[in-house]
């Protein structure tokens, strides 16, 4: 699109939540409504001046059943439109609504123009649903120019009550709470209050000459191994050799520490040498991996666990399998875990 003052168009990829339910008023049970009567249900939207158009799942998905199969549709749909809009607002159910923000922010490489993620705690037919303003402040943003001209937000993030977050930096804090996510290890990227103030030093900057590549392959041999005190040996070997198994994200305690009795470390030593990739995040919802820090963490690092440094357990899992998805070596996913590839960790060099 060109830098004029033409009505922002902007593109609405409904694919489920709790968002696009209304109350039937026979039955009175949730059920999705029809997005192309989303003026009618919503009728604020007609004060933006926006040219809007929609895009909707059939079925809708339930955030507990979205996989990566439905990741790549929503890619699709914004490869297949991105020259014909603005920026993107994806309605999205909270549960795995990191999940897919951080897939999202891999897949879409080069990205140059907004894609905002925003769902809602209740129904947008509600009275006091949260669902009608975080779709009018998402629509905004997708449509927010800098001095320049330019697209504000170049990148995948979630809008939520008052903040506007970096999609891979974010997670789900809150199962009722209106301010549902959290990004504890980067800055929000805008507050949302009386108005709409964006933090511009911490904005993710494309490069604005790189067209678009979507990544549409994931690979989803990748899991999570959770510590636990009362593992055991026999737990841990098991989930080492799960079947098909590439790469493990081992949630560890505070800044990375494991046990570091040889019925841990061994069956983890045995796993790398047969070329399982194992990368090292921390439980805590704030803090990084700090291999250096205490004896426990170091282990790990000898035996060639990598440092997740402080990204979040859905960043890491879906960068996971995208690399995988791309078809790399191991070696080459071991090296591209210890590289920032779209702002989803901090590399303290």
């Amino acid at each position: 699109m060109t830098k004029s003052k033409a009505k922002p168009r902007i593109l609405i990829i409904y694919t489920g939540g709790t968002i696009g339910m209304i109350e039937d008023p026979v039955s009175k049970v949730l059920k999705p409504f029809d997005f192309s009567h989303l003026i009618d249900n919503v009728p604020k939207i007609k004060k933006l001046d926006f040219e809007i158009g929609n895009i909707q799942f059939n079925p809708p998905i339930d955030s507990s059943n979205m996989n990566p199969s439905h990741w790549s549709m929503i890619a699709r749909e914004v490869e297949a439109n991105y020259d014909n809009y603005d920026g993107f607002v994806v309605l999205h159910g909270t549960d795995t609504m990191a999940y897919t923000a951080s897939a999202l922010s891999f897949m879409l490489e080069n990205l140059d123009k907004p894609v905002i993620i925003t769902g809602s705690q209740l129904p947008i037919g509600e009275v006091r649903t949260d669902g009608e303003e975080n779709l009018l402040t998402a629509l905004q943003i997708a449509a927010a120019r800098n001095s320049r001209g330019d697209a504000m937000i170049n990148e995948v993030a979630i809008l939520f009550e008052n903040h506007l977050l970096r999609g891979n930096r974010s997670s789900k804090v809150s199962a009722d709470n209106f301010n549902a996510f959290t990004s504890n290890n980067y800055p929000e990227l805008a507050s949302i209050g009386l108005d709409i103030t964006y933090h511009e030093k911490v904005l993710y900057q494309s490069d604005h000459n790189r067209p678009l590549i979507v990544h549409d392959t994931m690979d989803t041999n990748v899991m999570f191994i959770v510590l636990h005190p009362g593992l055991t040996k026999e737990m841990l070997e098991y989930q080492l050799n799960t079947p098909s198994v590439k790469g493990i994200v081992l949630k560890t305690y505070g800044a990375g520490n494991s046990p570091s009795d040889e019925w841990f470390t061994k069956p983890i030593s045995e796993a790398i040498e047969r070329g399982i990739v194992i990368l090292n995040v921390t439980q805590c919802g704030n803090g990084s991996v700090n291999s250096n820090l205490y004896d426990t963490g170091n282990t790990l690092a000898k035996a060639g666990v990598i440092s997740g440094h402080d990204i979040t357990s859905e960043a890491a899992i879906t960068k996971m399998m995208y690399l995988f998805g791309k078809g790399m070596t191991t070696n080459q996913v071991k090296k591209y875990l210890q590289r920032d590839i779209c702002g989803e960790m901090t590399v303290n060099n």
